[in-house]
């Protein structure tokens, strides 16, 4: 399921100064000051040409959020030098540093926002994230067969006690996204997921 509806007719100009009038936009105005006549505007394009392509101003940030990765486009492998906490700590501080970013935070809030009544923009957003979630997942297994994480941890538990007192933090804005908050966040949770011997050593 996708919400980019895109057409082989397509003008990638005309695509891309809309995707940056949009993301441009947002980040000046907040979402919910911003509508399609505005993006159609800042883009130099009619209303009618981002209609034909998107079904949504949701479903146009959202594109336009997922256009700064095209770039890099490919396998997403987190790091893996054989230390979990380490690899671990460097992607969380990565993901607090991106959510206290001024720009991203403004369009992410936004896509949260129509998320929760727009089901068919949550679930391209879900497909999108898929296989970022994977590629934690395998990290996480890599973890297992080294003997750092206990090898009966639910994987997706793991996950939750990760990512979801950062996103808590960011979305009710209780405090920082800093490096050593997701230090912290990375510690708690090995250590409630720590081998059994290790657990028992005194």
């Amino acid at each position: 399921m996708t919400t980019s509806h895109r057409s082989p007719r397509r003008s990638e100009r005309s695509r891309r100064a809309i995707l940056d009038a949009a993301r441009d936009l947002v980040v000046e105005h907040g979402y919910a000051k911003v509508g399609i006549e505005a993006i159609a505007t800042r883009a130099g394009v009619g209303k009618q040409t981002i209609y034909r392509w998107w079904p949504s101003k949701g479903a146009v940030v959202f594109e336009a959020v997922r256009a700064l990765s095209e770039d890099s486009d490919g396998e997403i492998t987190l790091p893996d030098t054989g230390d979990l906490e380490a690899d671990l700590k460097l992607v969380l501080r990565a993901t607090a540093a991106e959510f206290a970013d001024p720009a991203f935070d403004a369009l992410i809030r936004g896509l949260t926002t129509e998320m929760a009544h727009d089901r068919e923009l949550a679930a391209a957003y879900e497909e999108h994230t898929a296989a970022l979630e994977d590629a934690k997942r395998q990290r996480l297994r890599s973890g297992q067969r080294a003997g750092q994480l206990s090898p009966d941890a639910d994987l997706d538990l793991v996950l939750e006690l990760l990512y979801a007192p950062l996103f808590r933090r960011w979305l009710l804005r209780t405090g920082p996204l800093t490096a050593d908050f997701a230090d912290r966040l990375v510690e708690a949770a090995l250590r409630a997921f720590a081998p059994a011997a290790e657990v028992s050593a005194p």
